[in-house]
């Protein structure tokens, strides 16, 4: 069960560990829509979740999940080590890295680091 909290007075919609896997963007829309109703400006989902097709940006299912995100004004935190992918991908990790230089979507180690970056 997915559950608001409050970090740095930001509204933040925190997704657990365990739960269905996210493979298409149209897996992430209740998400969003419940970020939404609770007025959630972030959701930060573990990379776990994430089908293995989310990684290989080739299949564009990272693109068109994180469309959805910025479509709807709602961040999206991938927290959790991802390295086994960027290791395997220059192209993963020149994208992971645009994407955390931005103010809308972040792939962080852990959740110490996301409430980093959101203080600012």
């Amino acid at each position: 069960m997915s559950t608001v909290q409050q970090i740095h007075d930001v509204p933040v919609l925190i997704c657990p560990a365990e739960g269905e896997t996210i493979g298409c963007a149209n897996d992430v829309l209740d998400l969003i829509g419940d970020a939404m109703y609770q007025d959630a400006r972030w959701v930060v989902i573990p990379a776990g979740r994430f089908d293995e097709g989310f990684f290989r940006l080739r299949t564009r299912i990272a693109g068109e999940i994180i469309q959805k995100f910025v479509n709807y004004r709602v961040g999206i935190a991938v927290i959790g080590d991802i390295s086994r992918h960027t290791e395997d991908s220059s192209a993963l990790r020149d994208f992971v890295r645009e994407c955390n230089r931005g103010r809308q979507t972040w792939f962080l180690a852990d959740t110490e680091e996301f409430h980093e970056r959101l203080k600012g």
